[in-house]
């Protein structure tokens, strides 16, 4: 598997949240998506957030965690929240490729590369569009070898004898899978590069 995440698997990820959840603006967001405590809505409001937090630590090579600005998500309709989500997704990308890839930023996670920003705004638009997707009860399958790349470059030690999404949903706590109980809510991705993995299975402490 190719363990390379890069700045076209942001927009690829992005573009596969706005065509699964396009057709739903018009219904109800104030529902839970999924399992989590958030609704539909605030879990769509988070999702370019992520993206553009990402991007700023990456561009300053920042050594801790920058101060977020946010608001007025609240004055978006459901339809530009999921154009932000494409936008802040391309503001990504264009720092991904100006980044040389021995940059490194802050994360609590450890200190990415521009790789590991990638994986992680991809990890972030996918698992989360799955939730809004389960709160809405469709289906949401997004590229498989998408899902493997992300996979690889954050979560190493996952099982690779199921298929990609199965196993990135099973890492991000999402789901069971046989033989292997769900993820509890101290898993963690591995965001530096994968040379420095200790080979062990990162949980947040």
């Amino acid at each position: 598997m190719n363990e390379t995440v890069g700045p076209d698997d942001v927009r690829t990820a992005a573009a596969a949240c706005r065509e699964a959840l396009s057709g739903l603006v018009d219904l109800d967001w104030s529902r839970r998506a999924g399992g989590l405590d958030w609704s539909c809505r605030q879990t769509l409001e988070h999702i370019p957030g992520t993206q553009i937090n990402y991007a700023s630590q990456l561009a300053l090579a920042a050594k801790e965690r920058l101060p977020r600005a946010r608001g007025g998500e609240d004055q978006l309709t459901v339809a530009e929240l999921l154009l932000t989500v494409e936008v802040n997704a391309a503001i990504l990308e264009h720092v991904l490729r100006a980044a040389p890839a021995s940059a490194r930023a802050f994360h609590a996670a450890g200190m990415a590369d521009p790789s590991g920003f990638a994986a992680m705004g991809c990890d972030e638009v996918l698992i989360h569009t799955s939730d809004i997707a389960a709160g809405f009860e469709i289906d949401f399958k997004p590229p498989e070898d998408l899902c493997g790349r992300v996979l690889a470059r954050l979560f190493p030690w996952a099982p690779t004898d199921v298929g990609h999404w199965d196993a990135l949903l099973w890492a991000n706590g999402r789901k069971a899978l046989p033989g292997m109980g769900r993820q509890d809510e101290n898993w963690r991705w591995h965001c530096a590069p994968l040379s420095e993995w200790d080979g062990q299975v990162a949980r947040r402490t």
